[in-house]
């Protein structure tokens, strides 16, 4: 599924491509039969919020995509190609277009309900928002940290690697109860959040190590060296030496080390 970063990274495309200009929006073989109430419109912006997005073709018509684990987009200059496989949703100008495929939802929703999704999650890291609401709900829960930074309404954006690496550079057990991690690592971890999202959405690839923490210390990260625990189970720490450990949390792989992150 993709995370934030990534969400982010699609909106300021399409802001660029399509923003303030009059669009075709279309849905071939009835596949986004709504596509008939933002034809010919006027696409004002694009929003990201954690992991949705946002077309405002105002008045009170927002298309709202949420990719879901299979949703992507393919994009291109000049004339669209023709349409082709299980597409869903098509938006173009005569000098740019945008196909999108598998998104869990691609529909039009009235401004309020656009806007009580807004109010519903949590603060985005990228979107310059005021942690605070999270510390606050995170502090009177109970529930593992590892479970909390995947809640959309307490953090918004975070997906499963960002999960496994902040936490790791935090020195932090992903099975420390929300009320027993204090404020200063919850700081942290906001702070570091926002930071490896933007280099992320630069970079278009998540690295989360430090060059010195790497076998490889100069240059960029391999792939095998861009994270350091996410999907790297059975595998040394580049910390400490241990085996990377796995186990399913919240329905989703969580991967630690149990010794940089001992509970």
């Amino acid at each position: 599924m993709p995370e934030g970063n990534e969400l982010h990274r699609w909106a300021e495309m399409h802001n660029t491509a399509f923003g303030g200009k009059k669009v075709r929006v279309e849905g071939p073989n009835g596949r986004f039969e709504d596509a008939v109430l933002l034809d010919r419109k006027v696409l004002k912006r694009v929003t990201a919020v954690g992991k949705h997005l946002g077309y405002d073709f105002g008045p009170d018509r927002v298309l709202h995509v949420h990719m879901g684990l299979y949703g992507d987009f393919t994009e291109g200059t000049g004339k669209a190609p023709e349409m082709r496989g299980a597409l869903r949703l098509r938006i173009s100008t005569p000098n740019d277009w945008l196909e999108l495929r598998g998104p869990t939802d691609c529909s039009v929703w009235t401004t309020e309900k656009w806007n009580a999704l807004r109010e519903r999650l949590g603060p985005d890291p990228l979107n310059g928002d005021d942690p605070k609401r999270a510390y606050e709900r995170i502090a009177k829960r109970k529930t593992p940290i590892g479970l909390l930074l995947m809640d959309q309404e307490i953090f918004s954006g975070l997906g499963n690697i960002f999960r496994a690496e902040l936490l790791f550079r935090a020195r932090l057990s992903p099975f420390r109860a929300g009320n027993e991690v204090d404020a200063a690592k919850l700081k942290r971890i906001w702070k570091d959040s926002g930071k490896l999202m933007r280099d992320a959405m630069e970079d278009r690839r998540i690295v989360t190590t430090k060059p010195a923490d790497r076998p490889h210390k100069k240059g960029p990260a391999l792939n095998e060296e861009a994270h350091y625990v996410y999907r790297r189970q059975g595998r040394p720490c580049f910390i400490c030496g241990t085996k990377v450990m796995t186990k399913v949390m919240g329905g989703r792989n969580l991967f630690w080390c149990p010794v940089c992150q001992a509970e």
